[in-house]
Formats: C-alpha cells, sequence, structure tokens
C-alpha cells in the first residue's frame, strides 16, 4: 500500500499484512483509492479541504487527500491496531502538523470542537450498519460542513440520509462507493 499521487506520491504506508479481521481492517486497494481520487479531482472536493476520515483504518484515505491538496486531516478510529497505523503512517509522511488522531468510536464523537469538515471519509465495517449511525452522529453533532461531500464505502451502495443529495455510486469489485452531497435546504 503506498501513496499514490501528490506530495507524498510513492511512500510507502505500513503494511497491515494479510489484514486484521478482529479490528476488521480491509484497507482500500491502491486501485480503488486511485479511480476514487479521480473522480474527488473532478469534483474540486480536494484542494483546501477539511478532511474527516471515519473508521480511518490504516488512515490511507486521508493521507491521500492530504497528499493531494487537503489542509489537514482528523483520524477518528477506537481501534488500537488501527490508531498505531494510523499514527505510524502520519509519522512516515511527515504530515504531523496537518494530521490529527482521535482515538474514538466513530459512532460516538460528541461535539465537533471546530468548524464542520468539507470532505468526510466513512469506511466502516461492512454490513453493520455503523456508517448511518457514524454519520448521522457527525451531522448532529456538527462535525460535517453545510456543503461537504460524504464519500461513503461498503459491500453494498448506500442511500442517502436526510439532509444528503446522493452524487453518485462507484462500484470496485466488492467495494461500493456511494458519494453524497451534505443538503442544508432540507
Amino acid at each position: 500500500m503506498r501513496i499514490i499521487a501528490g506530495e507524498f506520491r510513492g511512500r510507502a504506508l505500513a503494511s497491515v499484512g494479510k489484514g486484521d479481521a478482529g479490528a476488521h481492517l480491509r484497507p482500500t486497494t491502491d486501485r480503488v483509492r486511485e479511480s476514487l481520487f479521480s473522480v474527488l479531482t473532478h469534483t474540486g472536493a480536494l484542494n483546501g479541504a477539511r478532511v474527516l476520515d471515519l473508521f480511518a483504518g490504516t488512515g490511507a484515505l486521508g493521507l491521500e487527500a492530504l497528499s493531494r491538496g487537503a489542509q489537514n486531516v482528523t483520524f477518528v478510529d477506537d481501534g488500537r491496531v488501527s490508531a498505531g497505523l494510523v499514527q505510524k503512517n502520519i509519522d512516515i509522511c511527515r504530515a504531523a502538523s496537518r494530521a490529527r488522531l482521535i482515538r474514538r468510536d466513530a459512532t460516538r464523537l460528541g461535539p465537533c470542537p471546530d468548524e464542520g469538515y468539507d470532505l468526510v471519509f466513512l469506511d466502516p465495517p461492512y454490513g453493520k450498519g455503523l456508517g448511518q449511525k457514524a454519520l448521522q452522529v457527525a451531522l448532529d453533532a456538527g462535525w460535517i460542513a453545510d456543503d461537504a461531500l460524504i464519500v461513503w464505502e461498503e459491500n453494498a451502495p448506500m442511500q442517502p440520509l436526510n439532509g444528503f443529495d446522493l452524487e453518485g455510486h462507484r462500484k470496485y469489485g466488492d467495494t461500493h462507493v456511494t458519494l453524497l452531497w451534505r443538503n442544508v435546504a432540507e
């Protein structure tokens, strides 16, 4: 696993090995990240974005965004293994000044201490309904900016919650990515 493009291009990230089933770690493959970030580049959502990476896992999505022009990234994960990998990958990219790790359950965020985030990666353990819960909690607690783009990775296409408009679905093998825009009119 590596950073594909931008400032950190080519940096090899800490390996998960064959994954950690107990920690529900299944890093987004380089191929999926490359395709996904091609889409995100065309939306204009990356440049200067404040990024929130929920269920961060290894932190690869947030670090790829940072490498490609995001202003900063906040990683949220409560797993011991995940937190260690995220911190190690922040160090590999020498991104500590622009990255923050919050060791917390993404479904129990509490109030946002800052302004809402422009770009939100949501990559929960598949098929457990945690994405819906985390997204609703983040919305209610002020973590999501009015015009934010949500990138939701699951094992099936996801339907938008109230307050979001569907931008589209992308399928990469067994991975489904749903793109949602925050809609403050609702």
